[in-house]
């Protein structure tokens, strides 16, 4: 059955089990660009990610014998979530395996569903074949996260959703991993509103879809450390790279602290909590990675499952990134008020102190002076050059972290 068919099929099935998404205008950022911009909040779904529809869809699309035995699969996390919900639905047995360094919210809200978890591997590839090997001893069904028709499908209903809210969608930009969301998407749109362009979004840390599309054939690259780690995949499938390489008009790439600006960035102009891998599609539009965008855009926030250090950690690097935190290293005569005085001046150019330490006793240091360590609140990145110079112009002795 072609998938544009699976899909139609899939939103009568899933209509009254999955919420239906908003679709929400941005006033700040369609200003801002010049470019009128709506996000698709999968971030707000169920399960805090797309990935219920394509699990769910497998799922009630099997029989009750092929359920058996349990279902089976391997996650970095929003799948693993969307099978463990789903089975929980369906009173099924799922067990997931899931990389040794999934953060320990999702793997808790997995197990809150009834799964079973096992932490296996470095990474999800890792994983997904630690899973394939015990699905080989169990019977269970396996249900894979991106390379299955069904699932595409179920992914597919996003795109469904969006062009009945807005039929005269230009472009819409969707993360990319293994590239189940991005084919169901394309599949949904393409013969709907065949002028719409579709834009897959990746992080720099993980560009197997890029050489995937660039080859016309699945094709693995290494995978470096990213916040995006729900589309961090070596391996892209085998299924879906042909329908992407047909259907999908580019594939862009962003950095890391691009990743961490746009989830600040939405964090404090539309208080939604997008994880890495959901805000990837701002982050390409901020940093104009996509060329000649025009017409109302959509960017697929794809989910919201972060946990709370890395959140910390994120706010940290993006307020960074924007010039918005700066970490300076002062030496000063070791003296009563030579630190008071470094508070004035640095008062003076309206940044504020927010943390601060103060060493005497490094061997670097010659007797009689000492260092202190700052931490200060800016307002972008004149600001800074504007606290450097100042405090340059007064004789300090500077070093920027």
């Amino acid at each position: 059955m072609q998938l544009t068919n699976l899909i139609s099929d899939a939103s009568d099935r899933l209509k009254k089990r999955v919420r239906r998404s908003e679709l929400m205008y941005s006033h700040y950022y369609s200003e801002q660009l010049g470019l009128p911009l709506h996000f698709k909040c999968e971030n707000l779904q169920r399960t805090g990610s797309f990935k219920i529809r394509g699990a769910l869809n497998f799922m009630t699309s099997q029989s009750r014998e092929q359920l058996k035995n349990g279902v089976i699969t391997a996650s970095a996390g929003n799948h693993a979530q969307g099978v463990a919900f789903s089975a929980d639905l369906l009173s099924v047995a799922a067990t997931v395996y899931m990389p040794e360094i999934t953060p320990p919210q999702k793997v808790q809200a997995t197990r809150d569903y009834g799964a079973h978890v096992v932490l296996t591997g470095r990474n999800f590839d890792e994983a997904c074949a630690a899973a394939m090997a015990a699905q080989q001893e169990s019977g269970a069904l396996f249900v894979h996260p991106f390379n299955d028709e069904l699932v595409m499908a179920g992914q597919g209903t996003i795109g469904l959703e969006i062009i009945e809210e807005l039929p005269d969608l230009r472009n819409i930009i969707v993360p990319v991993g293994g590239g189940g969301l991005i084919a169901g998407i394309a599949a949904a749109l393409r013969e709907r509103v065949p002028h719409v362009r579709i834009i897959g979004v990746e992080s720099e840390a993980a560009p197997s879809m890029s050489a995937s599309f660039a080859a016309g054939t699945p094709t693995e690259q290494p995978v470096r450390a990213t916040l995006a780690d729900g589309i961090a995949v070596k391996l892209p499938g085998s299924k879906t790279v042909p329908v992407i390489c047909s259907l999908v008009d580019e594939i862009v790439q962003v950095a890391e602290e691009d990743i961490a600006l746009a989830i600040v960035s939405l964090l404090e102009k539309t208080k939604m909590l997008v994880e890495g891998a959901g805000a990837v599609t701002l982050a390409a539009v901020l940093n104009k990675r996509i060329p000649h965008l025009e017409g109302k855009t959509v960017c697929l926030l794809s989910g919201g499952n972060i946990d709370v250090k890395t959140i910390a950690q994120v706010v940290e690097r993006g307020l960074i990134a924007g010039g918005r935190y700066l970490k300076l290293v002062v030496e000063l005569e070791d003296h009563p008020g030579a630190l008071a005085l470094l508070a004035d001046t640095i008062a003076v150019t309206r940044a504020n102190i927010f943390h601060i330490t103060h060493d005497r006793r490094s061997k670097s240091l010659t007797i009689g002076r000492t260092v202190v360590s700052l931490e200060l609140e800016t307002r972008g990145y004149e600001h800074i050059k504007d606290i450097v110079t100042h405090l340059q112009e007064k004789g300090y002795s500077l070093t920027v972290v």
